[in-house]
């Protein structure tokens, strides 16, 4: 901190210095050994193989396989098109519930294969779906759920299960915050029909980008295999509809790399995590969305809730930090049911759900990772505290500033 805020005209929001000389990121990427990334890309390199089911692809492929305890786990160019890939594999149609309150990927995927998304509200205690809206929800065009793992905290999967098995229909698990968790002491990936994961730059290990999808239905990944390689089984033959999916062998470097420090950054994140549980302890109105530590967490967003008892709201609070160079996120504002095309589609129009609605009003995620150490954390607690006791003259400067 380059110095201590006396008064509110000492933020930078109205002139001051900035708290921290450079910009604390929500999602900054991790890095794990260079030394090793760069012989593994000089091997492909050597090699002449780039990409095609390359050996280190193969190898990415094997070892997160045996890591989630999946029979298959099948690496693709992003998570995004391991998700598009696994809906048509599926075969998905119609109707697939979803929750709004997720990276609108999750939506987008379905909507690029003419799905229409059935948005579902949720627990406002879990942030996840709620599978009693889902239950309310299913109509005989629905052809599954899509349940997701948001902020690594594994969603309801045994009534979700019970619903699909009930009405026949497929469950699909949008994994990627989850790599490295667990539920019920099962690692995610063993669950539903696929569960998908994503291993872009932001994500805790990262292939820069990347994605997968795990499960234990042969058929199921034997059709993902060929739709992400278009449609090709062996030399000249194409046996179906497919597109490129595939994952390059520098990605794989990257990806095997950064699994290889997966423990450190763990343990980092779990220690930044518990720092941030003390420090919110102390500061009225922002509650930590706290993680089940009986379960393998990989720990990596710092989610709070900012509510009536802080004397800034969510977005004055987001505006003065972002200022200060702390680059606090508002994840997933307004919810996919208000972003568009979704919002204008008559379907959606006037769709109300609260708790979704709620929750994106007041979420804020804190910056976390191997950029951040206890030095930075305490610095940034000092300055909420800050904000905390001179609440009320920052409110009136920013209502005047906009008057």
């Amino acid at each position: 901190m380059t110095k201590r805020k006396k008064n509110a005209g000492d933020l930078a929001v109205f002139g001051g210095t900035p708290c921290f000389e450079s910009m604390l990121h929500v999602g900054r990427p991790n890095i794990g050994n260079r030394q090793t990334l760069f012989a593994r890309i000089d091997e492909a390199l050597d090699r002449n193989r780039l990409t095609n089911n390359g050996p280190l692809m193969q190898e990415l492929e094997k070892r997160f396989a045996g890591y989630l305890g999946v029979k298959h786990c099948i690496a693709t160019c992003n998570a995004t098109v391991a998700l598009q890939i696994t809906i048509r594999a599926l075969g998905l149609q119609e109707k697939v519930i979803v929750p709004s309150f997720s990276f609108i990927a999750t939506v987008h995927a379905l909507e690029w294969l003419g799905i229409k998304a059935a948005f579902c509200d949720i627990d406002r205690k879990t942030h996840n779906i709620d599978p009693v809206q889902v239950e309310r929800l299913i109509t005989p065009d629905t052809t599954g759920i899509m349940g997701v793992h948001l902020w690594g905290r594994p969603c309801d999967i045994y009534e979700l299960q019970k619903i699909a098995d009930r009405h026949k229909i497929a469950l699909i698990l949008d994994a990627s915050h989850a790599f490295g968790c667990s539920y019920n002491r099962k690692m995610i990936g063993r669950f539903g029909r696929a569960e998908v994961f994503s291993f872009h730059a932001t994500k805790f290990i990262n292939s820069f980008e990347g994605g997968a999808v795990a499960t234990n239905d042969d058929d199921l990944a034997g059709k993902i295999r060929l739709m992400k390689d278009h449609g090709f089984s062996g030399m000249d033959n194409v046996v179906s509809v497919g597109t490129n999916g595939r994952m390059s062998e520098i990605s794989a470097a990257m990806g095997l790399t950064s699994f290889e420090s997966m423990d450190r950054i763990v343990q980092i994140n779990k220690a930044n995590y518990r720092k941030y549980a003390a420090g919110f302890e102390s500061i009225p109105g922002i509650t930590l969305h706290k993680y089940d530590e009986t379960e393998k967490c990989n720990y990596q967003y710092i989610t709070t809730l900012i509510d009536d008892r802080f004397p800034l709201e969510r977005d004055e609070l987001l505006k003065v930090l972002h200022e200060e160079r702390v680059k606090v996120r508002r994840y997933f504002y307004p919810g996919c049911h208000r972003m568009e095309p979704y919002a204008s589609m008559p379907e959606y129009i006037g769709l109300s759900l609260p708790e979704t609605e709620l929750v994106a009003e007041r979420v804020l995620v804190f910056p976390t990772g191997t950029a951040i150490d206890d030095t930075v954390i305490e610095r940034l607690f000092e300055l909420l505290e800050f904000i905390s006791r001179n609440g009320t003259a920052i409110k009136k400067r920013l209502l005047d500033s906009v008057d």
